[in-house]
């Protein structure tokens, strides 16, 4: 009946306009980005795309209804209309009809669906935009994007920073009041934004290899986690690989921002093996983290393979745990098909402490440029591991982040090219599924054709973070404050 019902609702508003017949075929719609049959959050900036055909107009019918009428191969939706649109139809699945005109006929392609879930994205998402280049960089920003419209804004970019890079940015329990990045070269230092202040921190002590990279904040803000990396480029020689990129050395530290002190623990900054990408639990009772065994490099790249870990953390004395327990054994083939010897990178544990997200590669440390590189989801209680296999692709998937409510999280894509980043969302529904991930949407239905940066390392936020790059330019003009 509801086929018949929209069949109807399809003829009558087509013969209104005089621009029957159509055509009706059971090819799927030549739709970019592909936003066919996916979960959306209610919030969501509106989904324009474009056909890759010739067709001189195009009409999109939700329920019967019609959303756009135009007249070229791209769907740019109105925002108001859009809006209502979701809000109205949020908590149901929505059938979608596209039509084409092609040589003066229309075509209408096989239908497809959208579930608006009352389940929000958090409004924000900041990430790098940087070029994939091995040894220049320009135009490098840190930027921030409300993904309920199209407002973008820059955090910080090189031009302001002495031409310096920026990176390991991360934000703090999804709270635009807490963040942390780094900005490298002369007079530079790690930014706190905390509480509506900025601060310029100098997180490396006498005795430590380097500043802090990746990291991650506790519950209250009080204490970062952070590695301290000896980091290593190689080039590949042979064509299908690119850049490789590996720890020489690595350790694990705590810093305490209220009291400016860093302090660690021997299991965390073992000799004979690498720790890094440490992160808190939602609680801050553990401290996750990789490590791998020491091999000799870069001869035995192949052979480094890092393990998911964990050891208790107490906050209100500021204990590490003697113990580390392994979560996964990189090493050994602990849960057929999902870790098989696989190494573990960027652990991130959901806001409900119910999973940690993470990557698996082959080997290294470094998966961006691993066209093997998929995530992967184990459920902390039960140790479950689902391997995602709606989410990933046959390129590089990580760069992960998850929304404050949990039903959500960001990664880093190369699916289209191999080459370029993209931000996409996946839902993760009550029961633990994955549902298939979609693009951020963008103002320009082509941007992503004519787009040449990656978005790297993209971060949700419940709002907008309170700085710009003028602000971060003043801060760097300052002296670091001092660790002991």
């Amino acid at each position: 009946m509801k086929k018949i019902l929209l069949f109807i609702a399809l003829i009558s508003l087509l013969a209104s306009c005089q621009e029957l017949p159509v055509t009706e075929t059971d090819k799927a719609v030549p739709m970019y980005p592909d936003y066919t049959d996916i979960t959306i959050p209610v919030n969501i900036a509106p989904l324009n795309f474009l056909l890759r055909n010739n067709a001189d107009g195009v009409k999109v019918i939700a329920n019967g209804t019609e959303l756009y009428s135009g007249s070229d191969n791209k769907v740019t939706f109105d925002m108001d209309e859009w809006k209502d649109f979701t809000q109205e139809n949020a908590g149901k699945t929505v059938d979608v009809k596209v039509m084409a005109q092609e040589d003066g006929k229309w075509v209408g392609y096989k239908s497809f669906k959208w579930q608006i879930v009352k389940d929000s994205l958090d409004s924000y998402l900041t990430y790098r935009l940087i070029e994939p280049d091995y040894e220049v960089f320009n135009n490098l920003q840190i930027r921030q994007r409300c993904v309920e419209n199209f407002d973008e804004s820059a955090l910080c970019d090189h031009n302001l920073v002495n031409n310096s890079c920026m990176n390991c940015h991360i934000v703090g329990n999804q709270n635009p009041d807490l963040s942390m990045m780094y900005v490298r070269g002369k007079n530079g230092g790690a930014v706190l934004n905390k509480d509506g202040k900025l601060r310029k921190l100098d997180l490396k002590k006498d005795d430590m290899i380097s500043a802090s990279v990746y990291g991650g904040f506790n519950h209250t803000g009080r204490y970062f986690v952070f590695s301290s990396n000896i980091i290593i480029p190689a080039f590949h020689a042979q064509g299908s690989k690119r850049l490789e990129v590996y720890d020489k050395k690595s350790d694990v530290y705590v810093a305490d921002l209220d009291n400016n002190f860093i302090f660690t623990r021997h299991n965390l900054c073992d000799s004979t093996v690498l720790e890094t990408f440490p992160t808190f639990s939602p609680d801050g009772k553990y401290i996750y983290f990789c490590s791998a065994k020491r091999v000799k490099l870069p001869e035995d790249i192949k052979k480094l393979k890092y393990s998911l870990c964990r050891t208790d953390f107490n906050e209100s004395n500021g204990k590490i745990g003697q113990k580390v327990d392994t979560l996964l054994n990189a090493n050994i083939e602990s849960v057929p098909g999902t870790c098989s010897k696989r190494s573990v990178c960027h652990p991130r544990v959901s806001p409900d402490g119910k999973y940690i997200l993470y990557t698996v590669a082959d080997y290294g440390t470094f998966p961006i440029w691993h066209r093997e590189a998929d995530l992967q989801m184990m459920n902390i209680k039960t140790g479950q591991i689902d391997t995602l296999a709606i989410v990933n692709s046959n390129r590089s998937d990580t760069y992960h982040s998850w929304s404050s409510n949990s039903r959500w999280f960001v990664f880093a894509s190369k699916r289209d090219d191999g080459l370029y980043g993209k931000p996409y969302f996946c839902y993760i529904d009550r029961d633990g599924k994955a549902h298939k991930p979609f693009v951020l949407p963008q103002s320009s239905p082509d941007f992503y054709d004519m787009n040449l940066k990656s978005f790297n390392i993209p971060e949700l936020s419940k709002g907008k973070i309170p700085f710009n790059a003028v602000d971060v330019q003043r801060l760097m003009e300052k002296d670091a404050e001092k660790f002991k």
